[in-house]
């Protein structure tokens, strides 16, 4: 029987597949933003390129399976499918917290995914409130060792672990061991939220520190505080939950937010991210890197072609959305004036 994290992860998998663990009354903002049709494109559809690169390494598409679990007998299904399938479709993958992978033995092939998924950027994953307790550069370090990871996220969680049972509350002090770490590492580190966003002032703080790249996970999509809700055995912490099921930042809050405190700053969106259309949008703010999780975790219970179906569509969807305004490239896609956000047409003020 699993006990302890392996029993957590277990539950929050089957949970973000039966339950709904969306916040209420909460969407990624993304709605506001709508595509002004271009009726003569001028260019050919099967022409337009997707490629990028991120983490020095070139990828077919601007996509990033975004950290998802680990550390259970389900979870290595999981992780293993989506590296056979982000490994075939070129894109980024992310793994869920490795922290289980220093303290067990147990479940490693849920982290050790790099024989799967050989040359496209890998991401090793910690909770930043670990370096509060107990862990640091030299963890991090290891981590980054045992997985072959192209990166680290430190992943920024306070309403999980509020609402979590035993959760890691002492956030205070961070900064200075965040700066340690990404000074001690030889690879970047990357900052990224739950699913309740990080905003332009705090990425600011986090870049001064050291962080390379900032995820936004803004709101709209999990809410961590709602999962945590179904799981815990505290009724005076499932009370308290409900106050906090619209909590968080909208992801286009997110990106506009970072993109005017950093403009250079490599960013990825995520957070409630479920179509190509949606990357899109995002791309148009000023994001880089678009995350899924969620809209992927049910075909990777399955199988890896179940996974690359679902990655054949959202690349679909995102260049039918560029060949509907005419943008042949990311870079078009970025620089597009035939968008209108809340209303505000930048065709009409650019013509």
């Amino acid at each position: 029987m699993e006990e302890g994290i392996n029993k957590r992860k277990t539950e929050h998998i089957r949970l973000c597949l039966t339950e709904n663990v969306e916040g209420v009354n909460k969407s990624t903002g993304l709605e506001g933003i709508n595509f002004i049709h271009n009726a003569l494109p001028e260019i050919n559809l099967d022409d337009i390129q997707l490629d990028t690169t991120f983490l020095n390494k070139k990828m077919n598409a601007p996509f990033l399976v975004s950290s998802m679990t680990g550390g259970s007998e389900l979870a290595t299904k999981i992780n293993q499918n989506l590296a056979i399938a982000a490994e075939e479709k070129g894109w980024a993958v992310a793994l869920g917290s490795t922290r289980a992978l220093l303290e067990s033995d147990a479940h490693k092939g849920s982290f050790l995914i790099r024989e799967q998924a050989p040359t496209v950027p890998l991401i090793a994953n910690l909770g930043v409130v670990q370096l509060n307790y107990g862990y640091g550069a030299e963890e991090a370090k290891r981590i980054v060792e045992m997985t072959g990871a192209d990166s680290l996220v430190l992943h920024f969680n306070t309403l999980q672990e509020a609402v979590q049972d035993g959760g890691d509350l002492n956030f205070e002090n961070l900064l200075p061991k965040i700066e340690k770490v990404t000074q001690a590492l030889d690879v970047p580190v990357i900052a990224k939220e739950v699913g309740f966003g990080i905003d332009g002032t705090v990425a600011e703080k986090l870049y001064h520190a050291g962080i390379s790249h900032i995820d936004v996970a803004g709101a709209g999509g999990t809410s961590w505080s709602q999962v945590e809700k179904l799981r815990s055995e505290d009724p005076l912490k499932r009370a308290a939950a409900e106050a906090f099921n619209d909590w968080g930042l909208p992801t286009k809050d997110c990106i506009v937010s970072v993109r005017s405190k950093l403009p250079n700053v490599p960013l990825i969106a995520s957070g409630g991210m479920k179509t190509g259309v949606d990357a899109a949008k995002a791309i148009t703010l000023g994001a880089d890197v678009i995350g899924f999780a969620r809209q992927l975790l049910q075909a990777a219970t399955e199988s890896s072609t179940e996974v690359v179906r679902t990655m054949d569509q959202i690349e679909l969807e995102l260049k039918m959305a560029m060949f509907g305004i005419g943008a042949g490239t990311l870079e078009e896609l970025k620089n597009t004036k035939r968008v209108s956000i809340m209303g505000r047409s930048l065709l009409d003020e650019n013509s």
